[in-house]
């Protein structure tokens, strides 16, 4: 039997990984719902993504916390994706339809979702 080869990542040497925390409410329905939206989101919001230099973006659940894995290029900035998301009706659409479901982590600032982590731990081969 032939082996294919390997997929080939969108993920360069050079981007850089940013790994990101938040809950959802603690209400089945609504976590079920929440994840109906992520299942095909609106375009806008990928286009969005993408075009702040996102190359890469996983979203993890565990019960009520999810667990954020961005891979980005040096085009991204969190100021600049910021800034075009408060210009961004349709984003804003989205994130206040998203909020319905999150809630702040007890570290967060008033208004503050997704929060950066701070990696610990690398294995080094």
């Amino acid at each position: 039997m032939k082996k294919s080869a390997p997929k080939k990542s969108r993920v360069s040497k050079k981007n850089k990984r940013y790994c990101l925390t938040l809950d959802l409410k603690n209400d089945p329905k609504l976590i079920a719902e929440y994840k109906k939206y992520h299942e095909k989101i609106w375009p806008e919001i990928t286009r969005s993504i993408t075009g702040s230099g996102i190359v890469d973006l996983e979203i993890y659940l565990l019960g009520t916390r999810m667990f954020m894995i961005m891979e980005v290029n040096g085009k991204f900035s969190f100021e600049a994706k910021s800034k075009a998301d408060e210009s961004n009706p349709k984003v804003q659409e989205w994130e206040q339809l998203m909020w319905k479901f999150q809630q702040p982590l007890p570290q967060a600032k008033p208004g503050q979702k997704w929060m950066l982590m701070d990696r610990i731990f690398k294995l080094e081969s």
